[in-house]
């Protein structure tokens, strides 16, 4: 009988990717903390564009939010267990970096009573209401070869993407979790990319970059705050309001964490979204994806644990009143999840794909990373494959590839929803649209199944995909035409002999 890696896991509780290689250590109290308390501490400063104070900029300590006023003064009362003040940058306004890693947030000094942080901006010489933004999901890089990976082909194919927007173009980037795979010493790596890309980069954490020593999950994002501030926050650009929440629930035990959001998250988000207009479009990161189609494509009787955000339905009641749009890695697949009307999910392949262990994702996605572009209130997006032009969309597997379908051939459609269209037609003859079926991708077939595949990192697995499609050509030497249209109406058309066509790129 053969070993089913992933019902064993599932067996385990373990079905979400990051609690592969669960070693079940207890995590030890961290020496160097200091003891918090609710010491009342005053927060003040100024909001500056120059030597002119901006009005209206929402600042927080993580609890409460309040604005400046007229002549960009803010005063907030605060506890010591406050760890940063920091502000929603407003639209119009620079993105202040080191290298591309944002910096909006002072951290305060411990032991104090008081403490004064201002913040200086400098207003665009463009306007912003059209922008781009780019989601790096998972980079995930564990050792120096993943981190040369990273740094010579994601990042220049980022940069060159960038670039061929024209040097006026407005771009930020959106690291989606995961940026390292527990290696902390790696964080200089994965900045190191950052800065290549030539864009500001904002971070969201994620189960890997975690302490996983730490005695609670109130601790476990030390590190990650080191480097990279706040672990949630807000930003604005153009129409769009910006939020990254931390959505890891660390469990207190090595490897171990569920998808959640605390209430101290929950209660900053209420205050924060008071200040955005009804109707706005919100665009929320997060490494745990809200929602999935897994529990469904795998027909499992309860969620994965670790693979959703367990009370997302508080999430979704307070992005109601918006237009929103969930920003999520993680799971190293693609996917679009609707939820009612207002919310669209991106659930992104992975700039690793199945961890640095060849070209695809375990779904068939191409290595690669989300590109979306802003006009007004509206996004537009791609999946941009690394080291591939932006037009490939898909790509086509020769009959019989997937060995429950021996008399047909099959395509991937990876960014794919319900609002895409896929035509064929044989020999030149219309032959009308393929609609999506439950299945494997046949070269994550190949290259991932089986205990001694990949050999770099034998545990990783296929997994189930909606994005498969099936035609019966009218010969085994057809000569058969995929044309795609996705929902903005962009079309992506390529043509094959079958009897010459091979599995793979």
């Amino acid at each position: 009988m053969k070993f089913n890696r992933r019902s064993f896991l599932q067996k385990l509780g373990l079905t979400s990717l990051g609690l592969i290689g669960f070693h079940g250590l207890q995590a030890t109290p961290n020496v160097e903390r200091k003891a918090k308390t609710n010491a009342v501490l005053k927060l003040t400063g100024t909001v500056r564009d120059g030597g002119k104070g901006i009005a209206g900029v929402a600042v927080t300590d993580g609890l409460n939010v309040t604005l400046t006023d007229a002549k960009g003064n803010y005063s907030l009362a605060s506890t010591s267990a406050a760890e940063f003040v920091y502000i929603s940058i407003p639209a119009g306004y620079a993105f202040n970096h080191q290298k591309g890693i944002t910096n909006f947030f002072h951290r305060i000094e411990p032991n104090a009573n008081s403490f004064k942080g201002d913040f200086t901006l400098s207003r665009l010489a463009q306007d912003d209401s059209k922008h781009n933004f780019v989601v790096w999901a998972d980079p995930q890089i564990q050792n120096a070869d993943d981190a040369l990976l990273l740094n010579t082909q994601s990042a220049p194919d980022t940069k060159q993407l960038v670039d061929g927007y024209g040097k006026d173009a407005l771009f930020h980037g959106i690291g989606c979790g995961d940026l390292v795979w527990d290696r902390f010493e790696l964080f200089t790596d994965y900045k190191q990319a950052v800065d290549k890309t030539s864009i500001p980069f904002f971070q969201v954490i994620g189960n890997h970059d975690m302490d996983l020593d730490a005695r609670t999950d109130d601790y476990s994002s030390k590190t990650f705050k080191g480097h990279f501030g706040p672990s949630y926050y807000s930003f604005n650009r153009g129409q769009i309001h910006y939020v990254v929440l931390d959505d890891v629930f660390f469990l207190g035990t090595s490897k171990k964490y569920i998808g959640y959001i605390d209430e101290k998250q929950f209660a900053w988000l209420e205050q924060d979204l008071a200040h955005v207009k009804k109707g706005s479009t919100v665009v929320v990161s997060v490494h745990i994806p809200v929602n999935t189609g897994t529990k469904r494509r795998d027909k499992l009787n309860e969620e994965p644990i670790g693979g959703v955000v367990a009370n997302r339905k508080e999430l979704y009641r307070l992005l109601k009143p918006f237009k929103a749009h969930i920003m999520s890695g993680h799971t190293h697949f693609n996917e679009k999840v609707f939820q009612d009307d207002n919310i669209i999910e991106h659930v992104h392949g992975t700039v690793c794909g199945a961890w640095w262990t060849g070209p695809i994702c375990y779904d068939g996605t191409p290595n690669g990373y989300g590109v979306y572009e802003v006009n007004g209130s509206e996004i537009t997006w791609y999946h941009k494959s690394v080291g591939l032009p932006r037009n490939h969309q898909f790509r086509i597997y020769p009959i019989g590839a997937v060995k429950d379908k021996p008399e047909s051939f099959s395509v991937n459609v990876w960014n794919w929803d319900p609002q895409w269209k896929v035509e064929w037609f044989d020999n030149g003859k219309a032959m009308g649209e393929l609609k999506p079926e439950v299945s494997f991708d046949p070269w994550s077939v190949l290259l991932h199944e089986g205990l001694e595949k990949p050999s770099k990192r034998g545990w990783v697995d296929p997994v189930l995909t909606d994005h498969m499609f099936f035609g019966k050509p009218s010969s085994s030497n057809a000569q058969i035409t995929i044309q795609v249209t996705d929902r903005f109406k962009n079309v992506y058309k390529q043509e094959v002999d079958l009897a010459t066509l091979k599995l793979g790129v």
